[in-house]
């Protein structure tokens, strides 16, 4: 690693260590729950049924409780007169709507909506009094799969009374018609991929204050998006004038998604912080996070592969039932239809694909975005199917994938389902993860080990993200109400040093080191001497947030556009001053002088003097040295990568052992290679977390049985192997960086490859397939029912 001031010279690129560990080490960070002190206390009474007719709510023997301030319930927030939804933010064709209310009022669809909000002088109390609230149900019977929703006599919603909320097509189906009579062979696999809790280290939390005088209203939320917040509590949810909300997300720890959404908790903290006229904070307990937080994933879906005998892919169809849950989520129609039926080519050329995916409403957790969304479950589809094909035609994975990979001479290349990739060297990255796994030896050693009745597996995986979510007039017309582009300003002070707000949202990514590297890369100034500010609404003009892999290709791309903005106006000052014509001022490591006569020079922290000086500029230039840009890239950016596994099952146990894990990734060019090295490091545990241990389970009630982590199986640091890990760079050519981003990518690559190696051991048994997560006693049964190898 370098300190900021070794790295003065390289500065992009270069391992700088990362600004903000000191604060979160030393405990000195401050998080929501830390801003206000003195504020009284929300607790949230949750439904305990999935789905149930509410007869009516008591709540007088709560607020005679000692201490409590008041209690308000779903017809209070009605009766106030706000818009009382939280709105979805992409529209499809067909999309049925249902008002999503803070609280419920007349029905509760999921365990966990909220009834009730009990305000008290201390956390203690107000929990205690949710116990005084008497709720009077009428059950009813419930529903939890996707597939199973769009048959079920269970109505969810009445404005669905199919349970559908959309009904999305993408690609061409008669020319995937076409492809599989003229193919060879058709694999088909029918796979699920089960909910995933997301389990930030921080659960959500919300603290709000509210000034009667002024009527401004401040909230600090645990908040991936603070921009997003604002306009939905202001034009969706309260009502409240945008002008006088200010959003802050303090220290955020993780998100991994989850807080990108706008949830009830939080308004119903803000609207409760203007009841009372004050401040009011809550803070979710673990077990409560598990029933409201958005899960991910939970697709249930049919696939089939037409190839000819030499594994060259013809053709690909799709059909999935994605969970919506209870209510929709922001991106929730987003996630399983255009980030995940766009990427299902992953790195292949294939001709023809058609997907179809129904959305289906459940009596359970809202489903939204989790890292790697739609992403992760298209590419686990195609690396699943490509595996299974290679199988039943007797060839090897790996020669499969390398027959029809994208070369790099097609770039820019077009996919049969709608995306314009932007660059790839595929099997120079495939070829690296092979040879640092030794393919060969393993292939060898594992027909040896079989012979001693030990079962060894290698499951490689290719993976491309579609990453930036953008540009915003291609998200606006495929559904999008909100843009793709970030802002970015960079804002010189007179004694030289940098301020730098971006509308980007950081949960431990490292952002302020980061953005950081970019703006002294772009004005040659020291790292040390550039600060950056996020997470404050009224800090920062305007933002998209932090998801989607978007930061640094799109955060970082706004950025780099205002420091050069701000170079081209140092450039005139300095053409001015130098008295040259700015043709001839070059600039270079921070200073500007004439070419040819490097010793009529002037600092750019010289410049920005003068520039706010304003005794010696150009006419009719105005003073100061600052530049603002609302960054809208031209496309996506495409990371990739290839991830490999070895792993050795147990048949008497059914446990899987890591024998080898090896990430290669390419994110473009890299910020800083030690925190991409992070990045990737946490993909691959959320990677195999999924692969190997986690589900969120209902019973037929609809109650959540993996409530709490000691039914959810989280990946524990001893049950993870040691990575070895290694990139190559392929810069995107669109990027004003050339960067691509790296949030996700490993957690895209590490699922599939872990499942394809678990199920490659298990090829002596005749298991072709196996549905996640491949628990010890998941893996146990597949060999007791397979038989004898």
């Amino acid at each position: 690693m370098a300190s900021e001031s070794d790295a003065d010279e390289r500065v992009f690129g270069s391992s700088v260590e990362r600004r903000e560990d000191v604060g979160l080490l030393t405990g000195e960070a401050t998080f929501t729950d830390d801003e206000l002190q003195d504020a009284a206390h929300v607790a949230i009474l949750r439904s305990q049924y999935a789905h149930a007719t509410i007869e009516g709510v008591e709540t007088s023997a709560a607020e005679e409780r000692d201490g409590v301030l008041a209690v308000y319930t779903g017809r209070d927030v009605e009766d106030s007169g706000i818009p009382n939804d939280i709105p979805t933010a992409w529209m499809l064709p067909g999309l049925v709507t249902p008002q999503y209310r803070i609280m419920a009022t007349d029905r509760v669809r999921h365990t966990g909506d909220a009834l009730a909000a009990v305000v008290a002088e201390d956390r203690y109390t107000a929990y205690d009094a949710l116990e005084e609230i008497d709720v009077s149900y009428d059950r009813l019977e419930a529903v939890t799969r996707p597939d199973e929703a769009v048959d079920a006599d269970v109505t969810v919603h009445e404005e669905a009374p199919d349970n559908v909320a959309f009904d999305f097509e993408l690609g061409d189906a008669d020319a995937v018609d076409d492809a599989f009579e003229a193919a060879d062979h058709v694999t088909s696999v029918d796979l699920e991929q089960p909910r995933i809790i997301p389990n930030a280290v921080e659960p959500r939390a919300a603290a709000a204050a509210y000034d009667t005088s002024s009527d401004d209203l401040t909230i600090w939320m645990t908040s991936q998006n603070p921009h997003l917040h604002r306009v939905l509590l202001s034009t969706a949810t309260l009502g409240h004038p945008e002008h006088k909300l200010r959003i802050v997300a303090p220290e955020v720890g993780g998100g991994f998604g989850s807080k990108i959404y706008h949830y009830p908790d939080e308004a119903i903290t803000a609207w409760c912080a203007k009841q009372l006229g004050g401040a009011v904070e809550w803070q979710a307990t673990r077990t409560e996070g598990y029933v409201t937080d958005c899960h991910g994933r939970d697709h249930v879906t049919e696939a089939e592969l037409a190839l000819d005998s030499d594994g060259t892919i013809r053709g690909l169809r799709v059909e999935t039932h994605a969970g919506l849950g209870a209510h929709l989520s922001q991106f929730a129609t987003a996630t399983p239809s255009y980030l995940y039926a766009t990427i299902l080519s992953s790195e292949y050329a294939i001709p023809a694909i058609h997907c179809r995916v129904i959305g289906a409403f459940t009596n359970t957790t809202p489903v939204d975005a989790y890292r790697g969304a739609g992403r992760a479950e298209g590419i686990y589809v195609t690396e699943r199917i490509v595996d299974v094909a290679a199988r039943e035609l007797d060839l090897d994975p790996v020669d499969v994938r390398r027959t029809n990979l994208i070369p790099p001479e097609e770039f820019p290349y077009e996919t049969a389902v709608a995306l314009v990739y932007d660059s790839g060297e595929y099997e120079e990255a495939m070829d690296r993860a092979l040879e640092l796994i030794d393919y060969e030896d393993v292939r060898e050693r594992q027909a040896k080990l079989r012979e001693e009745g030990r079962y060894l597996g290698v499951g490689v995986a290719n993976f491309v993200e579609s990453a930036g979510l953008s540009p915003s007039k291609a998200a606006g017309e495929l559904g999008a109400t909100a843009g793709g582009w970030e802002a970015g300003v960079v804002r010189f002070h007179p004694s030289g040093t940098v301020s730098v707000a971006c509308g980007t949202a950081d949960q431990g990514q490292g952002h302020r080191t980061t953005l950081a590297q970019v703006a002294a890369a772009e004005l040659g100034v020291p790292v040390e001497d550039v600060e950056v500010v996020e997470g404050d609404t009224d800090e920062v003009p305007q933002g998209m947030g932090t998801y989607g892999s978007r930061s640094a290709p799109v955060g970082g791309g706004a950025v780099a556009q205002s420091g050069r903005k701000v170079v081209e106006k140092g450039r005139s000052i300095a053409a001015h001053k130098l008295e040259a014509s700015e043709e001839d001022v070059e600039f270079d490591d921070g200073t500007f002088h004439v070419a040819g006569a490097p010793d009529r020079s002037i600092s750019i922290q010289e410049l920005a003097y003068a520039a706010y000086l304003g005794h010696d500029i150009p006419d009719e230039m105005e003073p100061g040295l600052e530049a603002t840009s609302y960054y809208d890239p031209e496309n996506f950016t495409f990371p990739f990568g290839t991830h490999a596994a070895v792993v050795e099952v147990d048949p008497d146990t059914g446990e899987v052992e890591f024998h080898r894990y090896v990430a290669v990734d390419d994110c473009g060019e890299q910020i800083n290679p030690m925190i991409v090295e992070g990045q990737v490091h946490g993909g691959i545990a959320q990677g195999i977390g999924a692969a190997l241990f986690e589900a969120a389970n209902y019973d037929d009630n609809g109650t959540l049985v993996s409530g709490s982590m000691n039914e959810y199986a989280l990946p524990r640091a001893e049950r993870l192997p040691e990575y070895e890990t290694d990139s190559t760079v392929t810069p995107s050519p669109h990027n004003p960086i050339g960067v691509k981003g790296v949030g996700e990518s490993a957690t895209i690559g590490a699922t599939p490859a872990v499942v394809n190696a678990v199920v490659d051991a298990l090829e002596p048994f005749g298991v072709d397939h196996l549905d996640m997560p491949l628990t010890n006693e998941t893996v146990w049964a597949a060999i007791d029912s397979g038989g004898e190898p």
